[in-house]
């Protein structure tokens, strides 16, 4: 007889229909908890603004799990009418302006997120979720939570209840950092509201039975904060199953494939200029060269391809379900990864990034020395790594690449990803919870 499962209450902005990257790390852990001891019950917001829907995702849930959805109130109103939006329009990071520079409305509310929304534009389902809950668990067996953020609200909800019940095990998991997040600086922090950041975060830091981030060097950062020393990894990965659709068919283009938001931080300046010169002197690369850039571009980004002159080569799609996603991926020629250029650039690991590494694709991925993307695509050997602004570095890395895409010897076996498979990571992870529900034992 099979032992029953123990149940992991899971808080979580994002959860089906909602689409994009946010969503795939928990429906996708969700999706092989069972096999690993442990049912999933989903705690998540009814309606919230979410900028892509996804219905194709549903299909993913596990049959018959719990899920539990409430209402939430969202200032979004206010900062569409204040940018001149229409109600009906989707609101995009404040770090990504699609169509015009930002206007000074646009700064302002930006500054207006950071100072008074703390720790962002969700808390105000902070309280209510800690009520329901509070009530929940007083009638039902739950033996661990976790948080997953951002937003990190989700980490102050899970604070709230194991502060009622502190013999909980929680588990605080973070996707990206908190006050190293690679926009911070554009967020204009008051001093007042730097220190409240860094208090919250220093409390779920301190009091989360086990803290999870997704990269090595986001590890140390939070290391460097002197609150707690024992931070592990659990990387982000790629489903086998969402690549088991059979024969693929690659484009008889010389495909060059970009999967998701581009933002300036994002924008391949590099790969720009060497297209620009490769193709005043390539008429052969002209004839075969289409770059498709799936998901929503900074104006910055479009400015820049237009400058280059590279317009009639460049497909855009602003959204595309993720089951159409992964067919782009293993059918493009090329991959592009290019890599935040920020400060906290080190444990930048994109969830595409792994995705890609599913798709067997050659990928230029653009980095600079020391990070742990540069390790990871080293390790792998999936790809051919450039600098931010080592143009004749990318032209020849395109040239060799376009050599091999004429030959019909343009393929990809990166090495020792079996690691990053889903199934894999779940098992780590829920590892992590079973350590922490002995112990409360």
């Amino acid at each position: 007889m099979q032992p029953a499962l123990k149940k992991a209450l899971i808080i979580t902005y994002y959860w089906p229909p909602a689409g994009g990257g946010g969503v795939q790390r928990w429906l996708k852990f969700s999706k092989y908890m069972r096999s690993n001891g442990w049912e999933p019950v989903i705690f998540t917001p009814d309606k919230p603004e979410i900028v892509a829907h996804d219905e194709s995702l549903a299909k993913q849930i596990p049959e018959g799990i719990e899920v539990m959805r409430t209402p939430i109130w969202e200032p979004f109103h206010i900062y569409k009418f204040l940018i001149g939006k229409k109600q009906h329009e989707k609101v995009y990071s404040g770090v990504l302006v699609e169509n015009k520079k930002k206007s000074f409305m646009q700064t302002f509310s930006l500054w207006v997120r950071g100072n008074l929304f703390i720790p962002d534009a969700k808390k105000f389902w902070i309280a209510p979720s800690i009520t329901y809950l509070k009530k929940y668990l007083a009638t039902h067996n739950i033996d661990a939570i976790v948080s997953t953020g951002p937003p990190h609200s989700t980490h102050m909800i899970a604070l709230g209840i194991k502060k009622h019940m502190p013999q909980l095990p929680w588990i605080a998991d973070f996707r990206d950092p908190w006050t190293n997040v690679d926009y911070w600086s554009q967020l204009n922090l008051s001093a007042w509201a730097e220190r409240k950041h860094h208090r919250l975060q220093a409390e779920v830091l301190r009091n989360a039975d086990k803290v999870v981030t997704v990269s090595w060097s986001w590890a140390q950062d939070f290391v460097n904060l002197n609150v707690r020393k024992d931070i592990e990894v659990v990387t982000n990965g790629y489903d086998h199953a969402d690549f088991e659709s059979g024969d693929v068919v690659l484009d008889g283009k010389f495909t060059i494939t970009h999967v998701g938001s581009m933002n300036a931080d994002r924008n391949p300046h590099v790969l720009w200029k060497a297209l620009q010169n490769i193709l005043k002197q390539n008429s052969e690369l002209e004839k075969h060269i289409q770059i498709q850039l799936l998901g929503p571009l900074d104006n910055s980004v479009n400015e820049s391809i237009s400058s280059h002159g590279l317009d009639k080569f460049v497909t855009k799609v602003h959204f595309m379900p993720h089951r159409e996603v992964i067919q782009r991926l293993c059918q493009s020629q090329v991959l592009l990864l290019p890599i935040n250029n920020t400060p906290n650039v080190g444990g930048v690991l994109p969830g595409k990034l792994y995705e890609y590494l599913g798709a067997k694709r050659p990928i230029i991925c653009i980095t600079t020395t020391g990070t742990d993307s540069e390790r990871l695509m080293r390790e792998s050997g999936a790809a051919d790594i450039c600098g931010y602004d080592d143009v004749p570095r990318m032209e020849q890395i395109v040239l060799s690449l376009f050599e091999k895409y004429k030959n019909k010897q343009l393929n990809s076996e990166p090495k020792g990803v079996e690691k990053f498979a889903r199934q894999n990571l779940c098992k780590q992870f829920f590892n992590l919870f079973d350590s922490i529900t002995i112990k409360a034992k």
